[in-house]
C-alpha cells in the first residue's frame, strides 16, 4: 500500500508559496510507517488535475490533496476529483450550518460562496476543519483507492490531519509499523569526500543510509522500517555508532542539533565562556550563538567592528598592523580575537574579518577571503584563511564565514577535551 501528495494551487507553482504541507505530510507518512513514492503539484486547472489523477490513481492507493478546497471559483479541488469519477455532487446541510456557525462567531454574514464547500462527491464523508471553514473529504471512489483532501492552510491541514486522518488510517488498518530516520550532520567535509568514506554503508538495506548537502554542510540520513519507534531506533544505533567512529570530528551533531547549540554544550561542559569580534558577518554569528536557549550562560557578547576605527578603538587592534597588513588579514584576524578576549573578559575569543562583496575585492584579495581568528587562554591564538565561491553571493558568504568560527571553536574544544 502506497502513498501519494497531491498540492494543488497555481500560487505554489509561481513559488508565492512555500510548499510546507508536501513537507509536513512526507514526515506524517513516514512516521506512520506508510510508503511515500510521488509528489506532485499542479495549478488550478481541471484538465491538468485529472492528467495528474490519471498517473496517481494507477499507481498509489492512497492520494492526499491540499489546496483547492475554498470559496472562490479557482478552487476546484473537490470538483475536478468527482468529475473525474463521473461522480455527481451532494450538497451537505450539516457542513454549511458549521460554516454559518463560524462566521456567526465572528459577527459575520455567511457569503453565498461558501455553499460551494458543502459540496462532496456522492459517497464521500466530512473530514472536519475545526479550525477553518474548508471541510476535506475521505472518499474511496473504488475498492484500493481513497482521497483524503485538505486545505492548503497548514494550521488548518495539521489540526484535521491530526485528529480525523491519522485515527481514519489506524482503523484502516493503514498504519503497521514506522519509518524513523537520524540525519547525523558535518561540517568540514563535502558530499564527495563523506560518501567515499562511508561508501559501504550505502549498501544496506534496514537501516538505509543516503547523503545529501545543504547550506554548506553535509547530512547522512540513516532510515529505518520497524513495528514501533524504539525498534526503528535500536536498528540505527549501531549504524550511527559505526558512522561516527569512521567520521570522526567531521561529525558535529544529529536531526536539530546546529554548530552553535554544539559549541554552547561544549563550553558548559568546561564551564569557559565565548567573546567574538565580527567585521564581514557584522553580527550574524552573535545572532546563531544567541538563537540557542541559555545562551546567556556561557556568550559574554560581541563587538560589530565594521569600520577599522572601531577595531582599533574597541578592540585595540593596532593601527599599524591595519596599515601594513589591511583589516582583511590573518594578523588582524588574531589581534580582534585577543581584543575580544580580554575586554569581554572570556575564556575564548573568535574573530571573523573578510570581504562578503560583490564589491571591494581585489586581485590580490578577492571576494570571498575570510579570516577567522581565534584567541584562547594561555595566549594561545590562531588564524585560518577560507576562500569562499563569490558566484554564490554575499549572503552565501556570510553564512559560510560565521559556521566555519564555530566549526574551528568547536574543534578546538574537542582537541582540549
Amino acid at each position: 500500500m502506497t502513498a501519494e501528495i497531491i498540492a494543488i494551487g497555481t500560487e505554489l507553482l509561481l513559488g508565492e508559496i512555500t510548499n510546507t504541507n508536501a513537507q509536513f505530510l512526507a514526515q506524517e507518512l513516514a512516521i506512520l510507517g506508510i510508503s511515500h513514492h510521488f509528489q506532485t503539484v499542479v495549478g488550478d486547472n481541471i484538465e491538468r488535475i485529472h492528467q495528474v489523477l490519471d498517473q496517481a490513481t494507477r499507481r498509489s492507493q492512497l492520494i492526499l490533496c491540499t489546496g483547492g478546497l475554498g470559496p472562490t471559483p479557482d478552487d476546484l479541488t473537490t470538483e475536478a476529483i468527482a468529475r473525474y469519477f463521473q461522480t455527481p455532487l451532494v450538497e451537505h446541510p450539516e457542513i454549511f450550518a458549521d460554516i454559518q456557525a463560524k462566521y456567526a462567531h465572528r459577527g459575520l454574514p455567511t457569503p453565498e460562496n461558501n455553499r460551494k464547500q458543502a459540496l462532496l462527491p456522492q459517497g464521500a464523508t466530512v473530514l472536519p476543519n475545526p479550525r477553518g471553514t474548508a471541510p476535506g473529504m475521505i472518499w474511496s471512489p473504488r475498492p484500493n483507492l481513497t482521497f483524503l483532501t485538505f486545505p492548503g492552510v497548514p494550521s488548518e491541514l495539521q489540526a484535521m490531519w491530526r485528529e480525523t486522518a491519522v485515527p481514519y488510517l489506524r482503523a484502516q488498518g493503514w498504519v503497521t509499523g514506522v519509518i524513523v530516520s537520524r540525519n547525523l550532520r558535518f561540517w568540514g567535509i563535502s558530499e564527495a569526500a563523506l560518501a567515499q568514506k562511508v561508501q559501504e554503508f550505502f549498501a544496506l538495506t534496514n537501516p538505509t543510509v543516503a547523503p545529501y548537502a545543504g547550506k554548506g554542510e553535509t547530512r547522512l540520513r540513516v532510515t529505518a522500517r520497524a513495528t514501533d519507534r524504539e525498534a526503528a531506533l535500536a536498528l540505527i544505533a549501531p549504524v550511527e555508532a559505526q558512522l561516527r567512529a569512521r567520521t570522526g570530528a567531521d561529525c558535529y551533531g544529529a536531526d536539530e542539533d546546529s554548530l552553535a547549540r554544539v559549541v554552547g554544550q561544549g563550553l558548559q561542559r568546561r564551564g569557559e565562556t565565548l567573546g567574538v569580534a565580527e567585521s564581514c558577518t557584522g553580527g550574524l554569528l552573535g545572532a546563531m550563538i544567541t538563537a540557542v536557549p541559555g545562551s546567556s550562560r556561557y556568550f559574554q557578547g560581541g563587538v560589530v567592528s565594521y569600520a577599522n576605527a572601531v577595531k582599533e578603538k574597541l578592540l585595540g587592534v593596532p593601527g599599524e598592523l591595519l596599515a601594513s597588513q589591511g583589516a582583511v588579514s590573518a594578523a588582524v584576524a588574531q589581534a580582534m580575537a585577543v581584543g575580544v578576549r580580554e575586554r569581554l573578559g572570556s575564556t575564548w575569543g573568535v574573530s571573523i574579518t573578510g570581504i562578503a562583496g560583490p564589491g571591494g575585492g581585489s586581485e590580490a584579495k578577492p571576494v570571498g577571503l575570510v579570516y577567522v581568528g581565534l584567541a584562547g587562554a594561555e595566549g594561545t591564538v590562531t588564524a585560518w584563511e577560507h576562500r569562499f565561491s563569490p558566484e554564490r553571493g554575499r549572503e552565501w558568504i556570510r553564512h559560510l564565514s560565521a559556521c566555519q568560527a564555530l566549526d574551528h571553536l568547536r574543534r578546538r574544544l574537542l582537541d582540549a577535551g
